[in-house]
């Protein structure tokens, strides 16, 4: 069993070794990558209160154009705990942007993540969602899909509707995927 302070050690690795692999890449000049952080609040359709439906995070990451990989840290419930606290977790999701309209966007989102402490720790998501690009740095979001839970003897799931705020720390442009050849 791996104690508590180290999965916060793994966590801080995870994220130091995403920020130095992300800014070692190469720039081609065509595709600028942006950072970005998003609080992302939602509801699933689990019985219970209010506080035990509402999930709460925080991602930050990078975007190359059309697609983007973040690292989520989140509670799955909003309750109070009694006992061990399984409710938090780590994830790791790539999305990509589908198609572009103006200052709306569709995006599709994958997730794979683990739950601490959890019977059912192994935590995959899918959701797609319409963004709204409120300003070159704010971008709004409201989306569904569903959180899969599992572990060695059970499985659940949750749908969910969501909503979150993205701050892009340099302005971003929105650009078509497709180049035009010089």
């Amino acid at each position: 069993m791996i104690k508590p302070n180290l999965h916060l050690l793994i966590i801080f690795c995870l994220c130091l070794s995403f920020n130095i692999k992300a800014h070692a890449q190469s720039d081609t000049g065509k595709v600028k990558k942006q950072t970005y952080i998003q609080v992302y609040y939602s509801l699933t359709n689990t019985a219970g209160t209010l506080g035990g439906k509402s999930n709460l995070s925080v991602e930050v990451g990078k975007q190359w154009n059309v697609f983007s990989l973040g690292l989520d840290l989140g509670k799955t419930t909003l309750e109070p705990i009694h006992g061990r606290d399984t409710s938090f977790y780590f994830e790791v999701r790539p999305n990509l942007n589908i198609f572009q309209q103006g200052r709306f966007t569709n995006t599709l989102t994958v997730g794979v993540g683990y739950v601490f402490f959890a019977p059912n720790n192994f935590l995959s998501e899918l959701t797609s969602g319409i963004e709204y690009t409120a300003s070159d740095r704010l971008h709004l979001n409201a989306n569904f899909g569903t959180f899969y839970y599992s572990g060695r003897y059970t499985a659940t799931s949750a749908t969910f509707f969501g909503i979150s705020a993205s701050y892009y720390f340099l302005p971003y442009k929105n650009r078509s995927s497709i180049f035009k050849p010089r």
